[in-house]
């Protein structure tokens, strides 16, 4: 017999669930656009018909197991052929899927067209960030995940939006029909957002298309949904839906920093500056592989911290950085981070972490790299 002790060690054990998902959502949310509704909609609605069915063909069977059971002395009846029963279970499925074919193809004929966009924004997937790209704007920037690393190893408490969080959200204006055309860059990755019914696969040298019209405005959060490698969940999506007015706003506002990086560029930078701004760009751009102290992961991301071509090749180094390492996850940051951030990741890196080569780059030298043909 348990004791009062393991009574309540065994009580506390089976209410502990109850707890864990006590605000477990298990249904679709409707969302934001007339495509979500719609989809919501038809979800109910088919969820509802398969209730039905489920209670009907259980409800016969139970009462059938109950009620000519042979310990009631029921006897099976043999009858083969009843083309009654046969026309039956073929045309009554048949109306149901008919029923539910005819809202289910108008929705993804909606959902599938494309056509009369009043903006077009290009999404390109890379290991882990998204780039997102305005046409026809000149607008284009990269979306980080904005969590901090102190968060991601329990050195911190995790916030409101943990691994949700970006440093530039996709923005765009209610009341707009939004296209979207979504590539990758290096695998298979899948751009998601809940709220926008949204879900759709961004595949290399492909392109895929959907759109949205987004209705409310607010912060819609989303994820990358396909297993595209190793830090596959720090590639969060945000969207931040505003006013028409505001966004034009912030078109300008990006238009004017994009001019402002280029300028940035011609400008004599001392090492301390490229220093202190290389270490942010490390941390946004690198620290998810080789950590935020350059120790790398054994056998998967090589150390920075007293690496001999960190140290001792210069040149090396910087065509790592710009152009990537093919056969490995090191990408080209030459289409990722202009000559500004470039020049002040080597920097940094040839300064951190005891490595203390006392060299720099200037942004001028990356920028002239840039310009020459490969």
């Amino acid at each position: 017999m348990l004791k009062k002790g393991q009574l309540v060690i065994l009580g506390g054990t089976l209410l502990y669930p109850v707890t864990l998902f006590a605000e477990w959502e298990v249904n679709m949310e409707a969302g934001v656009t007339a495509v979500s509704r719609s989809i919501y909609a038809l979800h109910m609605q088919i969820f509802w018909i398969c209730v039905a069915i489920a209670v009907v063909v259980f409800g016969v069977m139970f009462w059938s197991i109950f009620r000519y059971r042979k310990s009631a002395g029921a006897k099976a009846k043999q009858f083969h052929e009843n083309t009654l029963v046969e026309l039956a279970w073929t045309i009554v499925p048949v109306l149901i899927l008919v029923a539910m074919a005819i809202p289910a193809t108008a929705t993804l004929t909606d959902m599938y067209n494309t056509d009369d966009s009043e903006i077009d924004v290009q999404i390109t997937g890379y290991q882990w960030k998204w780039q997102y790209q305005y046409l026809g704007e000149e607008v284009s920037f990269f979306s980080n995940l904005s969590t901090p690393m102190e968060q991601i190893s329990n050195q911190q408490a995790k916030g409101e939006h943990y691994l949700l969080e970006v440093d530039e959200p996709l923005v765009l204006p209610v009341g707009k029909k939004v296209r979207f055309l979504l590539t990758s860059n290096d695998v298979i990755h899948s751009w998601w957002v809940p709220a926008l019914a949204v879900k759709k696969d961004a595949i290399p040298g492909f392109i895929n298309e959907t759109w949205v019209n987004i209705e409310e405005e607010g912060i819609y959060r989303g994820q990358c949904t396909e297993l595209c490698g190793k830090n596959h969940g720090f590639m969060p999506v945000v969207v931040q839906a505003v006013s028409e007015q505001e966004f034009q706003g912030w078109l300008q506002d990006k238009r004017e920093a994009i001019a402002a990086e280029r300028a940035a560029a011609e400008r004599v930078w001392t090492m301390e500056e490229l220093y202190q701004r290389g270490e942010q760009a490390y941390l946004k751009n690198c620290a998810a592989c080789h950590q935020a102290g350059g120790q790398g992961v054994p056998s998967i991301f090589p150390a920075l911290k007293g690496n001999s071509i960190v140290r001792f090749d210069m040149k090396k180094h910087i065509d790592i950085v710009l152009h990537g390492r093919s056969g490995t996850a090191m990408p080209a940051f030459s289409a990722q981070m202009g000559a500004v951030d470039i020049a002040a990741v080597i920097t940094y890196e040839r300064n951190a972490w005891g490595n203390d080569t006392g060299e720099m780059i200037s942004p001028q030298e990356i920028q002239a790299l840039l310009n020459e043909p490969r």
